[in-house]
């Protein structure tokens, strides 16, 4: 895992200034395209969305994580409990339904130090989706606080990497029938808008 991970720290980063490495490793990750995967919500395995191309909140994070700590980056894991019944976007009406149904959330970011301010930084939405009117953060500056792409409904909770452990979820039945239909709409809205 760790190899993999460095080949593409070595990749992305190589020959860039220290904020120019930052972007580009962001914009690598945001690009990736957002499915909900549960399996890769792992500690242990969120290093595989780079062999599937595709992944959500947890995965991204921790891989942009992991790699903004090869840069030399204080990294804290930040979660925000969300609804998913509370998007400003038009689903299908079964989503909707089942967006409903589903409990309380957790979507992950990371707060990294800065230039010794802890700043959000969010690499959720990949572009291809922001004709749903999700928040895109298309040009991140590199320093500047990113949006959320939810509106949270709670506090949010820091966590150091070596607690990355710690941040697991259980995941029932009928979630799993919802990140199916999810990812398949989001499939077919991806064939409309066409990737940037």
């Amino acid at each position: 895992m760790s190899e993999v991970i460095e080949q593409e720290f070595n990749r992305w980063a190589q020959g860039k200034t220290a904020k120019d490495a930052r972007v580009a490793i962001y914009e690598r990750i945001r690009d990736i395209p957002y499915a909900v995967i549960p399996e890769l919500n792992d500690a242990a395995r969120y290093v595989e969305i780079l062999r599937l191309g595709k992944g959500s909140c947890t995965p991204k994070h921790m891989l942009l994580g992991d790699i903004y700590q090869r840069l030399g980056l204080l990294v804290l894991y930040a979660i925000y409990p969300f609804r998913w019944d509370e998007f400003e976007i038009d689903y299908p009406p079964k989503l909707r339904k089942l967006a409903k149904a589903m409990p309380v959330s957790f979507h992950l970011a990371l707060k990294v130090d800065i230039e010794g301010k802890l700043v959000l930084v969010d690499a959720t939405v990949d572009r291809a989706l922001e004709g749903l009117g999700l928040p895109v953060n298309k040009e991140w500056d590199g320093t500047s606080d990113t949006l959320l792409p939810i509106k949270p409904v709670g506090e949010e909770q820091l966590y150091h990497p070596l607690e990355a452990r710690n941040m697991g979820r259980v995941v029932d039945e009928s979630s799993l029938t919802f990140y199916r239909e999810l990812n398949s709409w989001l499939e077919e809205v991806r064939k409309v808008h066409g990737s940037p």
